[in-house]
């Protein structure tokens, strides 16, 4: 059976999300991604041209950020923490950006680039300075950065058996500070 280009292109991505979230940037070859789709590695390099340029496609991630005009102000840490738990359970490309974002240069700029991009302008809501701004998205980005890494990657046993409800109870004051500078 012949698939379309397309098909072909989705198939590959989906591998390679698998195999650069499993793997890493560095660890990750494209010859395994290829194996992983069941195509010749040169099929991987026709359609991406490069290990770099499948990892940028693969590590394409919309944060998806809530609206929070509707949510109550002293609930908007709370929603965040949600939002991002259901972001890192529901969507792999964030753990392949976090996995490789700590060996490779080029994936930690992709993820500072992206959440720069997506969760500074919502943090801007809250302050007139721009300094401020840009410290509090990085304090707020460190949280859900720091919370992924211990509860998915390493499985620091106590954070990863805790429930998504006492995560949110837990960790949405400690954003809610970072976004309102208010408990």
């Amino acid at each position: 059976m012949r698939r379309s280009s397309e098909e072909t292109k989705a198939i590959i991505l989906a591998a390679a999300r698998e195999r650069f979230a499993a793997d890493g940037y560095e660890r990750a070859t494209i010859r395994a991604i290829a194996a992983d789709a069941r195509i010749d590695p040169s099929m991987v390099m026709r359609y991406y041209g490069s290990k770099e340029k499948l990892f940028a496609a693969a590590a394409h991630f919309d944060l998806d950020l809530p609206d929070l005009a509707a949510t109550p102000r002293a609930e908007m840490g709370r929603r965040l923490v949600a939002h991002f738990l259901d972001r890192w359970e529901g969507d792999e490309g964030l753990m392949v950006l976090l996995r490789s974002g700590v060996t490779n240069p080029d994936a930690a700029e992709r993820m500072r680039s992206i959440f720069t991009a997506q969760l500074l302008p919502m943090v801007r809501r809250f302050t007139t300075d721009d300094d401020d701004a840009g410290r509090r998205a990085g304090l707020a980005a460190s949280q859900v950065l720091g919370l992924a890494l211990c509860r998915y990657l390493l499985a620091f046993p106590p954070v990863a058996a805790m429930s998504r409800d006492e995560l949110v109870d837990r960790v949405g004051p400690t954003l809610q500070r970072y976004l309102t500078d208010e408990p």
